[in-house]
């Protein structure tokens, strides 16, 4: 099995461009989905589109959301820590609960700083002012990304598969369940994403300059499944939007139902398929970063 030096200057400059790329997709769905009337509309259409089935499956929905406390993202926490750390990767376990913890008050000064212009959209939620990002999608992103980040290499893209679908569901869920837009939950996957690129620069730094990289360890499968299922199910969402744009407007709660149901599942392929593309962006990386071999 080959073995060479790692890159530092490639991986760095990917990393920087990742998180460049998924910043300034933040800024496109929070100046489409919150600043323009269309964007609202749309995601007003979807969010009532959530009450097609709800009765069946509000009890796991409900579930799922109470089980993110912060009593649980603290021990979540502290579990990941500890399995950096018994694998003898100090840095690792900082960088680790630095991401979770960086993401989540990112995600909270975001949404408290953050202005929701009142386009007459949604009468209903206008008091609550702006919901963007979700924090309990990032609380499940997060986490996810961390528990990739500090698993051994040898169950890494199992575990990259588990914490795509919990975040995945997590992030529908609050849209089920009536608590966030679709793109609430699209914009805390981002955020999550920009903290994961700022998180491999922070490991790249403290990494020894004799660590080593297999190119085995990559996860080219994992990284290639979850990549293109992102990109296909954010084509869906983007056709199911597009189709959803020719309706004549309006009031999302006047709409018959197949629109609604058509923004609402567009929008949960568009919320499942973007955490799945911000993983496979963290399995492209994230051998280098964390190397079999120390140094």
């Amino acid at each position: 099995m080959r073995v060479r030096v790692t890159a530092r200057g490639s991986t760095a400059v990917w990393l920087v461009v990742l998180a460049l790329a998924q910043a300034a997709a933040f800024l496109v769905v929070w100046r489409y989905a919150v600043h323009s009337e269309l964007g609202q509309w749309i995601d007003t259409v979807a969010l009532t589109g959530n009450q097609i089935g709800q009765d069946r499956i509000d009890g796991p929905v409900n579930t799922v959301l109470n089980a993110m406390s912060v009593v649980a993202l603290v021990a979540v926490t502290a579990v990941i820590g500890f399995i950096a750390l018994i694998r003898g990767r100090i840095a690792l376990a900082v960088t680790a609960t630095l991401l979770i913890v960086g993401a989540n008050a990112t995600t909270q000064l975001l949404k408290y700083g953050l202005v929701r212009p009142d386009f007459g959209v949604d009468p209903e939620r206008a008091a609550v002012g702006n919901s963007l990002p979700s924090g309990h999608t990032t609380v499940a992103a997060a986490v996810g990304v961390a528990l990739v980040l500090v698993l051994p290499r040898t169950v890494r893209a199992v575990g990259a598969f588990v914490a795509t679908a919990y975040a995945a569901i997590a992030g529908v869920a609050t849209l089920s369940a009536g608590w966030h837009r679709p793109s609430d939950a699209v914009a805390a996957y981002l955020v999550v994403g920009v903290w994961a690129a700022l998180a491999g620069l922070l490991l790249l730094i403290t990494q020894r300059e004799q660590a080593q990289v297999e190119s085995a360890d990559a996860h080219r499968v994992a990284t290639l499944v979850l990549g293109v299922g992102g990109l296909v199910a954010v084509a869906g969402c983007a056709l199911a939007l597009a189709w959803l744009v020719e309706v004549p407007r309006a009031a999302p709660d006047e709409l018959g139902r197949r629109p609604l149901f058509v923004g609402y599942a567009g929008s949960a392929a568009g919320i499942a398929g973007t955490m799945a593309v911000v993983m496979a962006l963290v399995l492209t990386s994230v051998h280098r970063l964390v190397p079999r071999y120390k140094g």
